[in-house]
């Protein structure tokens, strides 16, 4: 099975990325911010908790985000594979899908890196912000996102370079041209 995990700062391009590469290998996508902004929407205790913590730009905890992932993971029959788009974040939960994999016999194939200078990412994120009417999307929200994103998940990137599975992506220049280097690191895999 091809289990990807896609990375980068908020506004990096990972949801639009994730749609392509779904479509082009034919796996499952897991998208964890999907996941609880369902949640919230539809007002489950898990939604309600989900809120507080996004309403603050902190994470989810990684109980919690397993339990969902596990669940969900599980609901795909015949799958070739899942895209995780938004988890891991922390070196913790990479600990954790990896173990939640290996109980089921997988492993994480590749981890892609979308690599976006933060000037842009507050262009796009501010822009989307307006564009979508996310709540989450504005500058003091964001600029607490991607300090947590620097402290908390960088990190990840060591540890998937130290697991042999960390792929580098520059993510400026056409959505077209990011996809062909995606496909390029993922095919020769």
């Amino acid at each position: 099975m091809l289990n990807i995990v896609i990375f980068g700062a908020p506004g990096s391009g990972k949801g639009t990325q994730s749609e392509r590469i779904v479509e082009k290998y034919g796996i499952n996508h897991i998208s964890t911010g999907d996941v609880l902004r369902a949640e919230i929407k539809n007002g489950t205790e898990l939604g309600k908790t989900a809120k507080g913590y996004i309403d603050q730009g902190q994470l989810i905890p990684d109980e919690l985000m397993i339990d969902i992932l596990a669940s969900v993971f599980d609901s795909f029959e015949d799958s070739k594979g899942v895209i995780f788009d938004g988890f891991p974040r922390t070196i913790a939960q990479a600990e954790a899908l990896k173990k939640m994999l290996a109980e089921r016999g997988q492993d994480v194939t590749v981890m892609v890196d979308l690599e976006v200078p933060e000037d842009e990412l507050m262009t796009r994120l501010i822009k989307r912000g307006k564009d979508s009417g996310r709540a989450d999307d504005n500058e003091e929200t964001i600029k607490k996102r991607l300090h947590v994103y620097h402290s908390q998940t960088a990190p990840l990137i060591d540890w998937y370079k130290n697991e042999k599975k960390y792929q580098h992506i520059n993510g400026l220049g056409t959505m077209d041209g990011i996809f062909a280097d995606i496909c390029e690191a993922v095919d020769k895999l």
